[in-house]
């Protein structure tokens, strides 16, 4: 049987907080602090926080060196998403307690595919897709860690952040002979321990069965910590509440090859409103990589958080002191329209995820959709108008001498050719740029119905957009 786990409460949050008392720091340590937000969920194994080893190897100001902590990101698709967003935190929490921090991202283990939480096997993935997927995921994690330094980091008094390490297992496991490799693991890992996993149990039990090389998907992550225990001076491993039972098969590998104390601490997982988790299998991954998930979608996906959930959001995902939190959120008892709590949730995380720029653009595609601001749209790149409007044509024209509201709408094939098209206009269902034509023989006119950047944003009805990109105007023509 697996060993216990210590879950956050109140056993844990008062041996987090007696080593620094007894030391005499006025200030919480990094575990009490990260249990107090509600990051940190679980700890294994579990005397460590109770006996104070692993505050010990943790808290600053000692004469121990900066601990490594690591944690790994499997390629299955070539972006983060926000479910990985937490373990991300927890990486660069722990830089800012100046410890050094190592992601590592799994180019070996993502072709086994990990079966915890599964019902079924994973779709097998080529190792050129794996190598593609991998480079997403390593810009994705530099691009979030970049950002943290130059947006949120202020080395006061000097303070140590810690440095950042990116990894791919296939460097090691890919050159790791077969019967090296289970020679090292064989005496250490017990079947019993293995099958007794919750996701192991329940997939020998399916009709489909298990296939031998998710079988030893835990043997791969464990040969990982052992790795970077033997390597990289790697003490902790880090994970979402999903992963225990691999981060429990590492701390049994490491510590009977080494006879040294290492450590796993978990993390929640991310669910939408009706319990499910958030991810790539899913179906419902809100993805941080631009090209899939727009910084405006992303900002609106925070923005729209209910207020029983936002108050936690706000710990959890940024880096607020709890005493701004708390002032957030009595101010929002008293201006509850004003949703202040999500709009500064929203603005953290976006910022994190795609820096200053990012967020600026987000709020630019939310003046110009939600309050029709003719300034915000005209100041919209054209990425930024196909990424807020994903689904709508973009049409490129030439701008002629005379061209009218219904040869506009005509080319660009948003009205029926012959009286239809012209009442659909009279009625009052087509706009341009957020005003309303009426007169189908209206002449387009550059600064009202063109906008400085080139630009016409065509509605019909209350959904059909249309972005039109006018080919050939000058640049006087476009200040005009």
């Amino acid at each position: 049987m697996a060993a216990p786990t210590l879950r956050a409460g109140q056993r844990w949050l008062l041996a987090a907080t007696r080593l620094p008392q007894l030391h005499g720091q006025r200030r919480k340590g990094l575990l009490a602090s990260q249990l107090e937000r509600g990051l940190f969920q679980e700890v294994f194994p579990p005397q460590a926080a109770e006996e104070g080893e692993l505050l010990r190897l943790l808290e600053p100001g000692g004469q121990a060196p900066p601990a490594t902590v690591y944690c790994g990101f499997d390629p299955t698709a070539d972006s983060l998403h926000v479910g990985h967003l937490l373990t991300v935190l927890g990486l660069l929490h722990f830089q800012r307690a100046g410890h050094d921090v190592i992601a590592v991202v799994g180019g070996a283990t993502a072709r086994l595919g990990d079966p915890s939480g599964r019902d079924k096997e994973r779709e097998p993935l080529s190792e050129a897709r794996v190598r593609e997927q991998a480079a997403g995921l390593r810009e994705g994690l530099q691009r979030l860690f970049q950002n943290h330094r130059e947006i949120f980091w202020e080395a006061r008094g000097g303070a140590r952040l810690g440095r950042l390490t990116l990894l791919d297992n296939a460097e090691w496991l890919e050159r790791a002979p077969v019967l090296d490799f289970l020679l090292c693991l064989g005496p250490h890992l017990r079947m019993g321990a293995l099958l007794s996993r919750q996701s192991c149990k329940a997939r020998l039990g399916s009709p489909e069965g298990m296939a031998l090389a998710e079988f030893l998907y835990p043997a791969l992550q464990a040969y990982d910590f052992l790795h970077l225990r033997r390597q990289h001076r790697c003490r902790v491993q880090l994970g979402g509440a999903d992963q225990m039972g691999n981060i429990m098969s590492g701390y049994e590998l490491v510590s009977k090859v080494t006879g040294e104390d290492v450590f796993g601490i978990t993390v929640p997982l991310i669910t939408n409103t009706a319990g499910n988790k958030l991810g790539k299998s899913a179906g419902n991954a809100v993805w941080l990589n631009r090209s899939r998930t727009s910084p405006f979608e992303l900002y609106q996906f925070f923005v729209r958080q209910p207020d029983n959930i936002v108050k936690r959001y706000l710990k959890l995902f940024t880096f607020l002191p709890l005493p701004e939190i708390n002032h957030i959120m009595e101010m929002h008892a008293k201006e509850p329209e004003k949703w202040g709590p999500q709009k500064r949730l929203a603005a953290e995380v976006t910022k994190l995820v795609h820096g200053k720029e990012g967020l600026e653009s987000a709020k630019r595609c939310t003046r110009a959709l939600y309050y029709s601001d003719i300034a915000a749209l005209e100041t919209m790149s054209d990425q930024e108008l196909q990424e807020l409007f994903n689904e709508a044509p973009y049409i490129e024209l030439l701008l002629e001498p005379g061209t009218t509201v219904l040869d506009l709408c005509r080319k660009a094939n948003a009205v029926a050719d012959g009286p239809r098209g012209y009442r659909d206009i009279t009625s009052g269902g087509v706009s341009i740029n957020h005003v309303k034509v009426t007169d189908p023989d209206t002449i387009l006119v550059l600064g009202q119905h063109i906008l400085s950047n080139g630009l016409s944003l065509l509605r019909i009805g209350k959904r059909n957009y249309y972005i039109v990109k006018w080919l050939q105007l000058s640049h006087e023509e476009q200040k005009c």
